[in-house]
């Protein structure tokens, strides 16, 4: 046995001497045969960062602090409140909450580069919860604006503001919903709602897309507008609307709407066949202010409205939309329905109550 294995052993060592004789290169591979390492590619997928958005828009975005008279001295002011708010326009004009400025004395404005203002107040709405203030300095950021965007329902969002005064911070969500009508905590108009987190101090930031530009004016979250603990459900006031309210803010001072004075509700099929009208888009008058304009041009309650200035009747969003477009003391042409029979009325367009 040990002499078979001495024996391979032997033939073995030949064998190597006679190859490497044969062939001297392997001596070189076996020495330095080198080791190939492939080295790992870097990632293809594009890192998602909304960065871009949040440099264009956020010097824009100025923290605004609300300061009142001390009731026992009145030379003593101190801060109540605060809140953000945009710079829209280079000469000076930010936008921000009514309920943030609402109960000034003083309001201050800082920036983001460090600059600390006096506010001018323009004028506020309580309706749409907004108001313009005025500063006096050079060099403003201005929010970027594109008036042909269209919020749309999974658009991603960035809100951008002062909450509980940490400081400018950015939230990230999606709108939820546009179009939101009906909440009582706030006038009548539409909002937008996201679920990008708006706490206290965020009230007048901005909401912008991922472009950075203007979405809307951060409002409020639900949990803070009705004391029911609520996550992900905010509310924002749409560019579009707050743009409108802005320039009549400057112009007047206060936005002044048409008012006619009547109550209504939506008109369906049924309705319009219990009324035997074969006109089915219109409201229904429930009631009248007994000296509001549409009394004194002869409206009846019962009459179908069809037909403003013009321009027909779908709701009636739609004619508040129209009649707070036009200016008190315009007389426009209205028709209705009244007992099945086309009626035009003259109205003269009154100031809406300051109550109303």
């Amino acid at each position: 046995m040990l002499a078979f294995f001495r024996r391979s052993i032997i033939i073995g060592v030949v064998t190597a001497v006679a190859l490497l004789a044969l062939f001297p290169d392997l001596r070189t591979q076996m020495i330095d045969t080198p080791v190939n390492l492939v080295p790992l590619e870097p990632s293809t997928q594009a890192q998602v960062s909304f960065n871009y958005a949040v440099r264009r828009a956020s010097p824009a975005v100025v923290n605004i602090y609300n300061r009142r008279y001390n009731a026992e001295d009145r030379l003593k002011l101190s801060t109540q409140g605060l809140g953000s708010g945009v710079i829209m326009s280079d000469k000076g004009y930010i936008v921000t909450n009514y309920h943030v400025v609402a109960e000034a004395d003083q309001v201050i404005v800082a920036l983001q580069d460090g600059r600390i203002l006096t506010a001018q107040l323009i004028g506020k709405d309580q309706r749409t919860d907004l108001a313009v203030l005025k500063i006096q300095a050079e060099n403003l950021p201005v929010i970027p604006l594109s008036p042909q965007y269209k919020p749309a329902v999974g658009d991603v969002v960035l809100a951008i503001g002062n909450p509980y005064n940490l400081g400018q911070t950015t939230t990230y969500g999606i709108i939820s919903a546009t179009g939101r009508a009906g909440m009582s905590f706030y006038g009548r108009q539409d909002f937008l709602q996201t679920d990008a987190a708006i706490n206290e101090g965020n009230s007048g930031g901005a909401l912008v897309n991922t472009r950075g530009e203007l979405v809307g004016i951060n409002t409020a979250s639900f949990q803070q507008a009705t004391d029911i603990e609520t996550y992900g459900i905010s509310f924002a006031i749409p560019y579009e609307l707050t743009h409108k309210i802005m320039n009549k803010l400057i112009a007047d001072g206060r936005v002044i709407r048409g008012y006619i004075g009547i109550e209504a509700r939506d008109i369906n099929p049924v309705m319009a066949r219990l009324y035997d009208a074969e006109q089915i888009s219109g409201i229904i008058v429930m009631g009248m202010d007994p000296n509001g304009p549409a009394a004194k041009a002869g409206f009846k309650v019962q009459d179908i409205l069809i037909e403003v200035a013009g321009k027909r009747v779908t709701d009636r969003r739609n004619v508040l939309d129209i009649v707070t477009e036009l200016r008190p003391g315009t007389e426009v042409e209205m028709k209705v329905l009244r007992n099945g029979q086309p009626t035009s009325l003259n109205v003269l367009i009154g100031d809406e109550p300051a109550d109303y």
